[in-house]
């Protein structure tokens, strides 16, 4: 990790949180895509694993993304091959890859799931069978979830204790968002009676427009208490991050995006 430097008065390292057993498995999902879902999961994994949490951050995004926001770019085993039960999550598994955070990547192979187990019975608990094994290491676990709402999302809402929901400040901030509470109401009912709205975190906010502060207000007024205070902005060092492989705690420390994540 980068030294910080002291001249920053803003700046704070996250303070050492006591740890509370058993995982909280928490899904990021957002049925619309480009919200900052991705970005959310990998940076506060690692703002809680320099809080001294132990993290499992897990790609679950056929895209993986949040692998080529680790530096783990193109894997070639990823969860595909542990659902399948061809091999165990320990082979798959990156451990420390970024302080206090271990990390299971996904692949393309994911977009063939829905396929694959449209005749299984017990399809929508493959994650959650899995999970189970090994949340007991963990402090929390995020999951970051595709932009649909198919067999990987039902399988992720299913393992969850809650559901965080990354809504970006512009136009039709909550198009698509009814639909996953419809989706996480099905899961309620079926599968996962327990699962939550743990909050709602706004991304992309700039506090030079209208707009985003209309969006903020609409949000507010929508998921009342459930959502956060703490408003990530639209900062270029966040968008540049990934593309080194780092998250933005390591890339830009001093700056305003990692700085919101730690407020997170």
């Amino acid at each position: 990790m980068m030294p910080v430097p002291d001249a920053d008065p803003e700046f704070r390292v996250p303070e050492p949180l006591e740890s509370h057993g058993p995982a909280r498995i928490i899904a990021m999902c957002n049925q619309k895509g480009g919200v900052g879902k991705t970005t959310t999961a990998l940076n506060l994994a690692a703002s809680l694993g320099e809080a001294k949490q132990k993290i499992l951050l897990l790609d679950f995004d056929p895209q993986g993304n949040a692998g080529s926001g680790l530096g783990v770019r193109d894997a070639e085993k990823s969860i595909y091959e542990v659902l399948s039960g061809e091999l165990p999550v320990e082979d798959i598994l990156h451990t420390e890859i970024v302080e206090n955070v271990d990390f299971l990547p996904g692949n393309r192979n994911l977009a063939a799931m829905d396929a694959e187990l449209a005749n299984e019975e017990n399809k929508n608990y493959l994650l959650k069978d899995v999970l189970e094994k090994i949340e007991k290491n963990y402090d929390y676990i995020f999951i970051d979830c595709p932009p649909s709402l198919g067999t990987l999302t039902i399988n992720a809402l299913t393992a969850s204790d809650s559901v965080l929901i990354p809504i970006q400040c512009e136009y039709y901030a909550l198009e698509g968002v009814s639909k996953l509470l419809e989706s996480m109401a099905m899961v309620q009912s079926n599968l996962n009676p327990d699962l939550e709205v743990f909050g709602v975190v706004m991304t992309m906010f700039d506090s030079r427009t209208t707009l985003s502060k209309q969006v903020v207000e609409e949000v507010s007024n929508y998921f009342g208490n459930k959502m956060f205070k703490t408003l990530i902005p639209r900062n270029i060092k966040i968008a540049e991050a990934p593309s080194h492989g780092l998250p933005i705690s390591m890339y830009a420390r001093i700056s305003k995006g990692s700085l919101a994540y730690v407020k997170l």
